[in-house]
């Protein structure tokens, strides 16, 4: 197996290739600092080791768990590459961490990458740019099979426990804390203390970051830093919102699309197990509360960089704005990055700075680099296609919560939206049509339509800024036993932006290629370039949040309505950062099923809404006296809005987005 053979080598090193060793391990030693340094100096580590030279081995750590019930604890397959200098130097190095339960069934990256190995059985190809780039510049990089996927033992249980100490077991392993094997079966101990300095920084999109959430949450020691991009934050919200169900809301098919061929067979349990623990129903059980990080915020004792595309249909974006939110409540050192795009890699929409960034964030994190990137803006956020700007904090201080209230329009179904509340009685009428979604609602948002009830404000004089989360408080009498909600957020008005619904959700995959770091035969570290794909639109969907009427008591359990009854309950909406420009207009809808993204009730209702008692609170830049500024005075005859048919991105339903994803 490959451990030894790290021996040998070492072994037979001849005087030149000692010599050699030493000149690049003293040279490595003035551009990344040991723990030991007093003082971390400034600078960046530099690519002075061999990629083809590196150390490429394969370790089972035990995760203490027997998730498929054969009598012996579940082993994870761990996949190691590392400089071989640094390793005949005895110089100890740090790790950076992409557990993933994708690397056999679908692949990672926009060109869905798996690994590879040798007849031996080695790692040859580890997929992504991160082992190409960073292990020249004195970092390992390890990349992780979930339990259940892959080569790993176990059953992989969808943001479970085995999800999670999957990879919490590596981190231990890494830290001295945990066994690790020579082979998924044999009894020959591998062991990491002696290579790396156990600082880890985990990373990885999509699920692979939701993993790095859980990781973090537990607090374990070791754990340096987390990126997670595009990221989950609790499992209930990715398969329901409040109470609706989403997609397919049985997780438990997803299991079965990353398991092995061979975990297949045997994890039949476990998947029946998912299934009668995450109901349909979308009331909460005892496997929700496992699945959601959020409250153990307070546990993490990581850095956080978290990167999320705000028209995030697959991983929605109120993952990362609680997730955000409980951290900041806790104190942790966190940075965010916002696009414009769907579920997308920053690798695919800004690689440049992505990758000069993210070396920043790991020499500073796990080399103690003093390089200030802990010191810059918080945020950056893609205002337009390719352009950026940023924010010192985020949300901005200035943000302050502001109430706006619907009123009746000149249109039935066309209503006003002000900081006047409506007079008492004052209502409106919708029927739930599940052929319909946002962006037909937006796009009629100024006629009579039966589907929606809508609300705008008068045309804008200046600028206004959404920054955060917003809620949505209705009272609404249905007319049937069931009933679902959505609340929208739209920007009316024409603009260019990154065409989120079409192939690839915002980008276009070129033929050329760029390297990023260092090659061998069997693991490129060149990738297809991209370029952004934006449409032309007359509005721009916000934020967006759903919800079953049924949980308005309790929003852990939904109950039967009673028709002709009214009931009052908050709509929480994903959180945003959205300018909506001078000479737009910022339009609330109110509707039942959102075509493709929620699934239908048992019933079509009508509902009534009472105006005086439904609100929006927005996260509103210089708050209420904003929007007051925003909307007083006389809009100038070049903004004003070109009239009443608007055009907008729809959202075809992607299917079940995780597998999809992992492309």
């Amino acid at each position: 197996m490959p451990i030894p053979v790290r021996r040998t080598r070492r072994a037979r090193l001849s005087c030149r290739t000692l010599v050699a060793a030493a000149t690049v391990a003293l040279l490595t030693a003035l551009v990344s600092p040991t723990g030991a340094q007093a003082k971390a100096p400034a600078g960046e580590s530099r690519p002075v080791h061999s990629y083809a030279d590196a150390i490429r081995e394969s370790v089972w750590v035990d995760t203490g768990l027997d998730g498929d019930g054969d009598g012996r604890t579940d082993r994870v397959a761990v996949d190691i590459v590392r400089p071989r200098e640094t390793a005949a130097a005895g110089r100890k190095i740090p790790v950076i961490m992409d557990a993933s339960p994708y690397y056999a069934c679908c692949g990672r990256g926009n060109e869905g990458q798996r690994k590879t190995y040798d007849a031996a059985g080695n790692p040859v190809r580890f997929p992504l740019f991160y082992d190409n780039y960073f292990v020249p510049r004195g970092y390992a990089f390890v990349a992780v099979d979930l339990a259940g996927t892959s080569r790993s033992d176990g059953c992989d249980d969808v943001g479970g426990r085995s999800d999670v100490r999957s990879a919490k077991a590596v981190v231990d392993w890494l830290n001295g804390r945990a066994r690790g094997y020579t082979s998924r079966t044999g009894s020959d101990r591998a062991r990491a203390t002696s290579w790396t300095t156990g600082k880890v920084g985990m990373i990885g999109k999509s699920w692979d970051g939701t993993v790095a959430n859980g990781v973090a949450a537990t607090g374990v020691e070791g754990l340096e830093t987390i990126v997670p991009i595009g990221a989950i934050s609790s499992w209930y919200d990715y398969f329901h919102s409040q109470g609706a169900p989403l997609y397919d809301a049985n997780p438990s098919w997803l299991s079965d699309y990353v398991n092995s061929p061979e975990a297949r067979t045997r994890c039949g349990a476990v998947q029946d197990r998912i299934t009668a623990a995450t109901p349909y129903s979308g009331d909460w059980t005892r496997a929700w509360s496992e699945r959601n990080h959020v409250p153990d915020a307070g546990k993490v004792k990581a850095s956080v960089f978290v990167v999320h595309g705000q028209q995030d249909l697959n991983v929605r974006a109120n993952h990362f704005g609680q997730w955000w939110d409980a951290l900041a409540a806790h104190g942790v050192e966190r940075k965010i990055w916002l696009s414009q795009t769907g579920h997308v890699d920053p690798f695919d929409f800004r690689r440049a700075d992505w990758v000069r960034t993210l070396h920043r964030w790991f020499d500073h994190y796990l080399l103690g680099y003093d390089n200030g990137i802990d010191r810059e803006p918080m945020a950056d956020i893609e205002r337009a296609p390719d352009r950026w700007t940023t924010d010192r904090v985020w949300p901005p201080r200035a943000t302050g919560r502001t109430t706006l209230r619907p009123g009746p329009g000149g249109v039935a179904g066309a209503g006003t939206l002000g900081r006047t509340p409506a007079a008492p009685g004052t209502t409106e009428t919708f029927t739930d049509d599940p052929s319909l979604g946002e962006s037909d609602w937006a796009a009629r948002i100024d006629t009579r339509t039966p589907a929606k009830a809508g609300f705008v404000t008068r045309p804008l004089t200046r600028d206004l800024r959404l920054s955060g989360s917003s809620k949505v408080t209705v009272t609404a009498t249905p007319t049937t036993t069931s009933a679902h909600l959505t609340a929208v957020l739209v920007d009316l008005g024409p603009d260019t932006i990154r065409d989120y619904a079409a192939a690839g959700e915002g980008i276009t995959t070129l033929a050329e290629r760029s390297c990023w770091g260092a090659s061998t035969v069997g693991d490129s570290a060149c990738f297809k370039e991209t370029k952004a794909r934006t449409a032309d639109v007359d509005f721009t969907i916000v934020s967006r949040g759903w919800a079953d009427l049924g949980t308005w008591a309790d929003p852990d359990r939904g109950r039967p309505l009673a028709p002709g009854t009214a009931y009052t309950m908050t709509l929480k909406l994903a959180a945003t950062d959205h300018v909506v420009p001078a000479g737009h207009r910022l339009a609330l809808i109110v509707g039942g099923t959102d075509k493709d993204l929620l699934d239908p009730p048992s019933t079509r209702p009508t509902l009534t809404l009472d105006l005086a008692r439904t609100a929006a609170e927005l996260p509103l830049v210089g708050g209420a006296e904003a929007f007051g500024r925003a909307t007083a005075g006389t809009v100038d005859a070049r903004l004003a809005p070109t009239g009443e048919a608007l055009t907008g991105v729809g959202h075809p339903r992607s299917g079940h987005p995780i597998p999809e994803d992992a492309r």
